[in-house]
C-alpha cells in the first residue's frame, strides 16, 4: 500500500448512558468505519453503560478520512436497532503526528480541541505526547439518538517502510 501513512489504534473504552432499545435495556456494540474499513466491538448484553475496553486498528492512507462510529443494539429475531452515531475528524490528530515531536516530556499537551457544532465532542479533548506517542482521549456525544456517549482513545502507530505522515 503505497499510500499507507501508518496505523491508528482506536481503543473503545466504554459507553455512557446509552439509549434503551429493548424493554428496559440494550445489548450494545460499536461499529467503527473509515472508508472501506469496518471493525466492530463485541456485544455487551443488557447494559446501558457497557465497558468494551477493546482495541481496533485502522490503516490510515491519503486522503485522510474521518472515523465514523455507529452504535447498535443486537437483536436476535430482527434487524439490529440503531443507538446513535458520530464522526471524528482526525485532521488535528494527524497534524500533531506530522510534527514529529522528540525529547519532550511525557504528558505534554500538544493541542486542545473544544466541543463545537462542527464536531461530536461532549467535552474538551487534548492531543497529548505520552510515552513517545501521540494520543488523544475523546468523549463523543452520539447523534441521531436521544442520549449516549462513547469514551475512546486514539493512538498513532508508525509502520516501518510505510510512506509515513
Amino acid at each position: 500500500m503505497e499510500n499507507l501513512l501508518g496505523l491508528m489504534r482506536v481503543r473503545i473504552h466504554r459507553g455512557i448512558n446509552l439509549a434503551i432499545r429493548d424493554v428496559t435495556t440494550s445489548d450494545p456494540y460499536v461499529v467503527v468505519r473509515m472508508g472501506k474499513q469496518k471493525l466492530k466491538t463485541r456485544v455487551v448484553k443488557k447494559n446501558l453503560n457497557p465497558e468494551w475496553n477493546e482495541e481496533l486498528t485502522l490503516s490510515i492512507t491519503e486522503p485522510i478520512l474521518p472515523i465514523k462510529l455507529h452504535v447498535y443494539d443486537k437483536d436476535i429475531f430482527s434487524l439490529d436497532d440503531k443507538m446513535g452515531d458520530a464522526e471524528i475528524d482526525i485532521h488535528p490528530f494527524i497534524d500533531a503526528v506530522r510534527k514529529r515531536y522528540k525529547n519532550i516530556p511525557s504528558g505534554t499537551i500538544i493541542t486542545k480541541i473544544k466541543p463545537s457544532r462542527q464536531n461530536c465532542l461532549s467535552e474538551e479533548s487534548s492531543i497529548v505526547w505520552e510515552n513517545d506517542q501521540v494520543v488523544q482521549n475523546v468523549f463523543i456525544r452520539l447523534q441521531n439518538v436521544e442520549r449516549g456517549e462513547i469514551e475512546l482513545q486514539l493512538q498513532w502507530i508508525d509502520i516501518p517502510g510505510s510512506k509515513g505522515v
